[in-house]
């Protein structure tokens, strides 16, 4: 998500997918929150981005976490997909979090399939490796 909000490799692939938002909806966990604030606001203290860009950027996310995200809320299946993600897979808390709302996410989409964006090789790895298709902008 921070590809949307900060000019880095794969910021134009992220845009053009969110643009299309008639064709795509985006899902987050709402954990996201956090790390998008943490992204954010680390940036702001090592100099990156200005104070007041780094609080309209955090402005600009609670909006579209309002009318444009679908919220996937963390729940105790969750807790649990993401404890056995981790069994399998040497993944960070977050990120094990992470690829759990998808799963959440696409056992409730039906037959459409969503696809997992990430930037994270790491995290990537494990979602193709449980059968997920991916999404990685910065190629």
């Amino acid at each position: 998500m921070v590809k949307l909000y900060v000019r880095e490799p794969g910021t134009d692939r992220m845009l053009a997918l969110a643009s299309r938002s008639g064709e795509n909806r985006l899902a987050v966990l709402a954990l996201t929150q956090v790390e998008l604030r943490s992204a954010i606001r680390r940036r702001e203290k090592t100099g990156e981005i200005a104070p007041r860009v780094a609080t309209q950027l955090l402005e600009m996310f609670s909006r579209h976490l309002e009318t444009r995200l679908v919220i996937q809320a963390v729940t105790d299946l969750i807790l649990d997909i993401a404890a056995k993600l981790i069994d399998r897979h040497a993944l960070r808390a977050f990120d094990a979090l992470q690829l759990a709302g998808y799963v959440a996410v696409r056992t409730s989409a039906g037959a459409d399939v969503p696809v997992f964006v990430c930037a994270d090789q790491a995290l990537l790895g494990a979602a193709v490796k449980e059968g997920i298709v991916t999404f990685d902008p910065c190629i």
